[in-house]
């Protein structure tokens, strides 16, 4: 069963947050908050919208940063999130192909594993140290 998406219209969302609509306008003026539209141009809001709206609030009542600085840790935050995306991507590659080479070769799974253990029993070592 396909999950139905909740929308908020503006005055609904300025409610919630005790913020003033025109606030709302302002922060899709400067390109922080993206709401849909009807074709009625009527603006609504998502549940992401109203994450993204909770961390821009955040920014600028709790940490005092103003809107250009909220764009570039936005801008930032994203950067990162697909960077989190792209690595998972190669990650998932990379044991992919480990595993074709493992079912390949017997050998070399035998030699990486010993590896492996070196590498550990070397970090055991290593944090024996420290305490």
């Amino acid at each position: 069963m396909k999950e139905r998406r909740r929308y908020y219209t503006i005055g609904v969302v300025a409610q919630m947050y005790s913020i003033h609509p025109q606030t709302l306008r302002l922060y899709e003026k400067e390109g922080l908050l993206k709401p849909s539209r009807t074709k009625g141009k009527t603006r609504h809001y998502t549940d992401e919208d109203l994450k993204k709206l909770e961390f821009i609030l955040t920014l600028t009542r709790d940490l005092g940063v103003n809107l250009a600085g909220v764009d570039v840790i936005l801008r930032m935050k994203e950067q990162m999130e697909e960077m989190e995306r792209q690595i998972e991507k190669l990650v998932e590659f990379i044991q992919r192909e480990m595993s074709k080479i493992y079912a390949e070769d017997e050998n070399i799974k035998s030699i990486v594993l010993s590896e492996r253990r070196g590498v550990l029993d070397i970090i055991g070592k290593n944090e024996g140290k420290r305490d």
